[in-house]
């Protein structure tokens, strides 16, 4: 290790989580949180936003990208960068990379939407296909890793999980006094980034999930007790395709409080009501947030809840709803 920096295989804590907002800060744009009053009327509950949306390359990856690729400056450790990524963490890379005069090879499933495919590119990245699963994905990283390019995974990674972690340092500045975190979980960076923040940051918060019924292998692994690490995904939200990863399942099995599963039909839904009241069209993966908040609205009764939307890179030629 360099200047206290952990491994990227170690679970990181708050001092690493502070450490990256220290590291990135002059990277990273401070994103607004918003609130409806009438919505919150409708739900029951204070909902505050947290618009990871109009983060750099459109979505909160940006955050454990550059945290990442920083470290890699530090320990002196020069050459290309590889990842396998359905788009956002690939976007994020790239420009990370580019940002630090390295590139960036990026691993997606053949199926990713254009506008992610098109963001790679358009921050410099690399693109190598492969077929739309996990085996598939973590074959080609591995692939670039041996001809010398050195690995960032997208969330299976300490100094990824403390970049995304800074995300709740501003939520606990921007919004005090919240009595529950939800986040999306896919691969589960955001989600154990948080949670690692909020137990220090927010005495007596509640973190919670949302997971699409099609990609529900975390919460499948909690019903088990153990990390599942195959699983048959059906999904309209793209970005949470991935199965959790080790150090991921770890931090969520020993600090999320839940993980709620959604149907597609509640995340188009909630994806609607978010463009219908905060004129915001958002991700899948980010609507799952809402669509959680609306199937259990006795979880979240009276409550001031603080919800991340992951990402706005959104297909807009084929949107499942009409705005």
């Amino acid at each position: 290790m360099l200047m206290g920096i952990k491994a990227a295989d170690q679970i990181p804590d708050i001092a690493d989580i502070f450490s990256a907002q220290q590291r990135i800060g002059d990277k990273i744009r401070t994103t607004p949180v918003v609130s409806d009053p009438q919505l919150n009327a409708e739900i029951g509950c204070e909902l505050w936003l947290k618009c990871e949306n109009l983060q750099h390359t459109g979505a909160f990856k940006f955050r454990g990208a550059s945290n990442a690729v920083a470290i890699l400056e530090e320990q002196g450790k020069h050459g290309d960068v590889a990842t396998h990524s359905s788009g956002n963490h690939g976007a994020a890379l790239a420009l990370a990379a580019s940002t630090n005069n390295r590139r960036a090879w990026v691993v997606m499933p053949e199926n990713s939407i254009k506008p992610k495919v098109e963001a790679v590119h358009r921050n410099g990245g690399e693109i190598v296909f492969c077929a739309p699963n996990q085996q598939e994905r973590e074959k080609g990283l591995a692939a670039l890793v041996a001809k010398g390019c050195i690995p960032v995974p997208p969330y299976d990674h300490g100094h990824i999980i403390s970049g995304q972690g800074t995300v709740v340092i501003e939520m606990s500045e921007q919004i005090p006094g919240l009595d529950i975190i939800i986040t999306p979980v896919g691969g589960g960076g955001l989600i154990s980034g948080a949670a690692i923040a909020a137990r220090a940051l927010i005495p007596g918060v509640n973190i919670i999930g949302a997971e699409p019924e099609g990609a529900a292998d975390t919460a499948l692994s909690l019903s088990q007790g153990r990390r599942v690490d195959q699983f048959a995904v059906d999904t309209i939200a793209d970005g949470l395709r991935a199965i959790v990863g080790i150090l991921n399942f770890e931090i969520i099995h020993n600090t999320v409080d839940e993980v709620i599963t959604v149907s597609d039909e509640q995340i188009i839904e909630a994806m609607a009501l978010i463009w219908q009241r905060f004129r915001m069209l958002v991700e899948p993966s980010s609507a799952t947030v809402l669509a959680a908040i609306l199937a259990s609205p006795g979880r979240f009764s009276g409550q001031r809840v603080g919800a991340v939307i992951s990402g706005g890179n959104v297909d807009l030629e084929h949107l499942p709803f009409t705005p």
